[in-house]
């Protein structure tokens, strides 16, 4: 019959190794304590030896055995002071593998998270198309009946689009966990209605230097090293400053690795020197207009 071993963990394996250096040190502890007190009775027996007069061969044979002692109580010394620069280290060991313990489970619980994220969507898509076919199967459907199938069908996509951003924020997240870079922010899911929905009219990018343009009214500033739905009407100009790239570049994927999203980042200032203006880059990218007058 056939018996098989568990594998141990590596937690388990460095307190193992901890425990076997912790067991060898009581035992150099303990020879050292004898080796000591066979030295110091052999010290006295030399002193009194010397006190008595005795011959000079008594006193060599005496002062022999002592060194013999001192020189043996000597090497346990020196291989106690090894084995505890090994223990701290073994120690350090143990700690920094129950570390990454802890890190490799919350990773694990995060990336759980988006993959029960991952399950649903399907289940809320077709639930999603169903309400709109029962809405629109009959011809006598009312106008407000479509405008309800409509606004089901651009919430469908929003939630799915949505879905896919905070799965890969979560998966993000947990490969920073796992690697031992990720702040308690990162841990703690975004609330959907925070990430920004790509439209029709929009491109899902990554800044490479704190931006700025104007929506109607509305001027609008993000971070250097930040996730957002630009206007694709900026996109080539920005594109071509290398202001942006696209979220599957190589280099964007490093960059997010390392300073994240920029969801917690807050806008640049408005006087910031660093800040480019997409509008003016655009404009400048225009080729000029003919004059038919």
């Amino acid at each position: 019959m056939a018996f098989f071993k568990r594998e141990l963990s590596p937690v388990e394996i460095f307190e193992r190794a901890l425990k076997d250096k912790q067991a060898a040190r009581q035992k150099l502890t303990e020879r050292l304590a004898v080796a000591e007190k066979a030295l110091e009775e052999k010290r006295i027996v030399a002193e009194r030896l010397a006190k008595a007069d005795a011959s000079n061969a008594q006193l060599d044979r005496a002062d022999a055995k002592m060194r013999v002692v001192e020189g043996k109580a000597k090497t346990l010394r020196a291989a106690l002071a090894e084995c505890d620069e090994q223990i701290l280290l073994a120690e350090r060991a143990l700690l920094d593998a129950v570390a990454q313990r802890d890190r490799d489970k919350a990773a694990n619980e995060i990336e759980a998270v988006a993959a029960a994220i991952e399950q649903a969507v399907p289940g809320f898509e077709l639930g999603a198309a169903a309400l709109v076919d029962a809405v629109t199967r009959s011809k006598a459907a009312m106008a407000e009946a479509s405008r309800f199938a409509a606004d089901v069908d651009e919430i469908r996509r929003e939630v799915t689009s949505a879905a896919d951003l905070i799965c890969w924020e979560l998966r993000s997240a947990a490969m920073r966990t796992r690697a031992g870079n990720a702040n308690v922010a990162l841990l703690a899911p975004p609330e959907l209605k925070q990430l920004p929905a790509p439209e029709p009219d929009r491109q899902m990018v990554y800044t490479l230097n704190p931006l700025t343009w104007r929506e109607g009214e509305e001027a609008k500033r993000v971070a250097a090293f930040a996730m957002i739905a630009l206007p694709k009407g900026l996109l080539p100009a920005a594109l071509q400053h290398q202001h942006v790239d696209y979220l599957n570049a190589r280099r964007v994927q490093t960059l997010m690795h390392v300073h994240g999203s920029g969801q917690l980042q807050p806008p640049p200032k408005e006087d910031d020197p660093a800040l480019v203006d997409l509008d003016a880059l655009a404009a400048e990218a225009q080729p000029p207009q003919a004059d038919v007058a």
